[in-house]
């Protein structure tokens, strides 16, 4: 059997008991370690799992599936992916390899931050497409995702943004002379999301010519826009932090602590519920913007409860 396992967002102690047990009983581990990370190192996993883990690059994974999928015919073989295996990273390539090949498969699934962001109290329901941000260079910087959150706050829904990472990344220069020489890992901070999305926000308004016009684009104004930062969902230190895109934007690296993080966009058909619940995690507390935003721009009153 070749099996595909999310391990959670936390430790080595989030897997299932049913990933756990297949773990146990396969004869090579793999762990994905270029779409996310866990919060423990490998040896802590092989510690608890009781078997050596072999470390799958993204070269391995997408050059030499073939060596992963390897007697998986024969005996159980297991890939561990952090998350959900099908949730916001999928690896729906191996699986169709391993069905090509009439290997059996089994998917083990695991909470994601797809599913962990209802912590911040919004419902899941509400929220439409996921976007990606990447890293912008001096230049590059690609602006496609922002109609996609054009569309969503049309609809009035929730985005989710995940921040890119760069784990095993060669440099420009080392990629042109074919050296195998890797940067080190690099992890988006909200800070500088949040940068990039008002950077991409200004410059689209410069294209326009009338507030009409930015009007009808549904465009970002900082001070109006609802948004909440999510570091280290699902483990002991994760924090909240929820403001308007001005507030937020205003914080220090500090203030978001460590890796990883992701964003949300508050979208305007906002319950007084999600409203309540993401207002305890607001910046300046009962006096923050959070609810004179909400009620002057979003249309919700605060609950009594």
């Amino acid at each position: 059997m070749f099996y595909v396992i999310g391990l959670g967002l936390s430790d080595e102690k989030d897997i299932t008991v049913k990933g756990l047990e297949a773990v146990k009983k396969s004869e090579r581990v793999y762990l994905e370690s270029y779409t996310s990370i866990l919060m423990v190192d490998k040896e802590k996993l092989e510690a608890f799992y009781e078997k050596p883990i072999i470390i799958a690059t993204r070269e391995l994974v997408e050059l030499e599936a073939d060596e992963i999928l390897k007697d998986s015919d024969k005996v159980d073989i297991s890939f561990l992916v952090v998350g959900d295996p099908l949730g916001a990273t999928t690896h729906t390539d191996l699986l169709l390899r391993a069905h090509s090949k009439k290997i059996p498969t089994q998917t083990i699934h695991n909470a994601s931050i797809m599913t962990a962001l209802g912590s911040t109290g919004l419902q899941l329901y509400n929220f439409g497409q996921t976007l990606s941000l990447v890293f912008y260079t001096e230049n590059w910087k690609p602006s496609s995702w922002f109609d996609k959150l054009k569309e969503n706050l049309k609809l009035g829904v929730h985005t989710l943004i995940l921040l890119d990472i760069k784990v095993r990344e060669q440099s420009e220069e080392n990629m042109a002379r074919g050296r195998l020489i890797y940067e080190p890992p690099r992890f988006m901070n909200p800070q500088q999301a949040f940068s990039q999305i008002l950077y991409t926000e200004s410059e689209r308004r410069s294209e326009l010519n009338s507030e009409e016009e930015i009007e009808k684009e549904d465009l970002l104004p900082p001070s109006k826009t609802l948004a909440i930062s999510l570091s280290r969902i699902g483990t002991p230190s994760q924090n909240l932090i929820s403001g308007t895109l001005e507030e937020l934007s205003n914080l220090s690296k500090e203030e978001f602590g460590d890796p990883l993080h992701s964003l949300v966009i508050v979208g305007k058909r906002l319950h007084a519920l999600e409203f309540e619940f993401a207002g305890k995690f607001a910046i300046g507390g009962e006096n923050g913007d959070w609810w004179k935003v909400g009620k002057e721009v979003y249309g919700v009153e605060r609950e009594t409860f």
